[in-house]
């Protein structure tokens, strides 16, 4: 009424009372959630219907555009710039439920229709998405309760991603194969429907000849393997709760115990650091942020509590790193100076077998999938989810950055230059990395690669 009258004493009181009931919102939200969880553990039943009344009622408030002028998407969420889309969003948004995973800064949507997608909308998971599809999942939830609308929230919300779908829990890909399936094919090149893929962890199947050892080590500046590793009978970070959060860290930190010799390192949890420990992971480019509104992963909900579980692990030598409940459960990444690629491999393989172990040692195994290989919350990093590369210096190609590339795609690899992909690089450094995961072996990317 104040902003129509342009009284702006009645407009400021108004603003202040609106923010004062978002943060009141989100206190009585997270206040039941923690009633519900104490209650949980001690059967006690009174303290359980308060508490999940308290998240309902927190929840029901802050979704009902008591705050931000009626916006009810999550905190900081861009627009797509399309005034039909964006208003139809609002709508599904301000009649969806409050969730018990909801937090101040995040919102789960439930769609009741399916969305109107823009142009702008340029996912795997839009151009699947038909008619079909949408009336046999719009319903569908996984046993751990994430719905196929958590699953395409971020790609409803960001038209501008590549794959538009993010897995909640392990139930997912079998729960959801009608779109996943297509979403994979047109992602990866390789029909999971008629497909399987095949993982190889032995790195003394390698060959690397002296000759190209001396090659590597003339020419390479520094060598480095990644991927991620997921744990069975736990939420992904896009579905997870406080409990399978911190079950997940606690599973990593007992790999993380168990490492030896060259291994032998540090966790840091990320809410505890020290401003010297903080500076020193910075300083190494060890540091990982929490993920913006506008990115895959804040979209997803997938930094809700942050940074409550997350950690990172590295060893004395700085050449083995594992993040915890980042994108995934761990992503692990070897790496060393110059161009030693078999001790790089063979490192990589020891840290997922360690990882491996202690997910058995606790009940479980790691998310494994014979026809996806290794499972993860993005299904662009299905299969090995490996990257293999190095940073190598090639003064004379890097006068010719489409040749580059055109040699690297004989080799199915990927070249980046400091500015990306199509971009020369600053002293000719290339990074140069296999563009295939899913299909193929651990083993055979890497001898690709080679």
């Amino acid at each position: 009424k104040a902003e129509g009258g342009k009284q702006r004493t009645q407009r400021n009181k108004a603003k202040a009372k609106m923010f004062a009931t978002r943060r009141f919102a989100a206190r009585t939200a997270a206040a039941g959630r923690s009633m519900c969880a104490k209650a949980e553990g001690g059967g006690n039943n009174t303290a359980m219907m308060v508490g999940a009344a308290a998240v309902v009622a927190g929840g029901a408030a802050y979704a009902s555009g008591a705050f931000g002028g009626g916006d009810a998407l999550p905190k900081g969420m861009p627009k797509t710039g399309d005034a039909t889309f964006d208003a139809w969003v609002q709508k599904m948004a301000k009649a969806t439920p409050a969730d018990p995973r909801d937090t101040a800064e995040f919102k789960f949507i439930t769609f009741t229709e399916k969305p109107p997608f823009t142009p702008k909308h340029k996912s795997l998971m839009a151009k699947n998405l038909t008619d079909e599809i949408w009336a046999k999942y719009k319903d569908a939830k996984t046993s751990k309760g994430y719905t196929f609308s958590n699953a395409i929230q971020a790609g409803v919300l960001r038209p501008h991603l590549g794959v538009g779908i993010t897995m909640g829990d392990e139930e997912c890909f079998e729960l959801f194969k009608d779109i996943v399936y297509p979403v994979v094919k047109g992602w990866h090149g390789f029909d999971p429907s008629t497909q399987f893929h095949k993982s190889d962890l032995d790195a003394s199947k390698l060959k690397f000849s002296s000759a190209q050892a001396k090659k590597f080590d003339e020419y390479v500046v520094s060598t480095r393997v990644r991927a991620a590793r997921n744990i069975s009978g736990f939420s992904l970070p896009p579905g997870s709760d406080e409990k399978d959060r911190l079950g997940v860290e606690s599973v990593l930190k007992q790999a993380f115990a168990s490492f030896s010799g060259e291994l032998q390192g540090t966790y840091y949890p990320l809410g505890k650091l020290s401003k010297e420990d903080e500076d020193s992971l910075q300083a190494n480019g060890f540091l990982f942020q929490k993920p913006g509104p506008a990115q895959l992963l804040g979209a997803a909900g997938a930094a809700r509590t942050w940074p409550d579980g997350r950690g990172i692990f590295h060893n004395s030598n700085k050449t083995a790193l594992a993040w915890c409940n980042e994108e995934d459960h761990c992503r692990i990444i070897s790496m060393q100076n110059g161009g030693d690629i078999k001790s790089v491999f063979a490192r990589f393989c020891s840290i997922s077998d360690t990882i491996k172990a202690a997910a058995k040692k606790n009940g479980a195994d790691l998310m494994y999938s014979k026809r996806l290989g290794f499972l993860g919350t993005c299904p662009s990093n299905l299969g090995t989810g490996l990257r293999a590369s190095v940073m190598i210096k090639l003064p004379e190609l890097n006068k010719d950055p489409k040749k580059l590339e055109e040699i690297c795609d004989q080799f199915d690899l990927q070249p980046r230059g400091s500015s990306g992909e199509h971009s020369a690089a600053v002293g000719a450094k290339w990074d140069i990395s296999n563009k295939q995961r899913l299909g193929f072996s651990e083993g055979e990317l890497v001898q690709k690669m080679i």
